[in-house]
């Protein structure tokens, strides 16, 4: 059975920081992508798959029924996961239809108006805060944190920018 090691919201998605830092830090030996626009798009997805093959993790690419579907019928295989998604949304809902990520990681967040930084390359706006704090509610580890080493910011810190 494969585990789910980490999930993380990072709108770049695979670049050095995930497949140096927060790769070798957790043991992971696969990093899959769930992002339904991606995975429809065989140009796009070819891409992401062939980045993982200098590194030698294995990396997939799956739509959010896809990876629900792959996590029900066979848990990943062997795998030890890194699991990416592009937004805060994607992320809340894949893991409300039923992805069991234990923890989630918000990495990097794009500024958009109204948003709030919570660390400075994740900035959320209310909504996303929201479904934040409903998955923290439903179980889900919740911190904001660029890599590894750097400061590791709870969502207890975050509720001071949406008080």
């Amino acid at each position: 059975m494969g585990q789910i090691k980490l999930g993380r919201v990072d709108h770049r998605l695979i670049h050095g920081q995930v497949m140096t830092k927060w790769s070798k830090g957790l043991g992971i030996n696969a990093i899959f992508v769930i992002e339904d626009s991606i995975a429809n798009d065989d140009f796009m997805k070819d891409i992401f798959i062939n980045s993982g093959a200098k590194s030698g993790i294995h990396v997939e690419v799956y739509s959010q029924d896809e990876a629900i579907k792959y996590w029900e019928d066979r848990q990943f295989d062997d795998y030890s996961v890194i699991i990416l998604f592009q937004s805060i949304k994607g992320a809340y809902e894949t893991i409300k239809k039923g992805l069991p990520v234990p923890s989630l990681n918000i990495g990097g967040v794009a500024k958009k108006k109204n948003s709030q930084f919570v660390i400075p390359s994740a900035a959320i706006v209310l909504d996303e805060y929201n479904q934040l704090k409903e998955l923290q509610v439903d179980g889900v580890d919740l911190f904001f944190q660029t890599v590894p080493d750097s400061p590791k910011v709870s969502m207890n810190e975050a509720d001071k920018k949406f008080s």
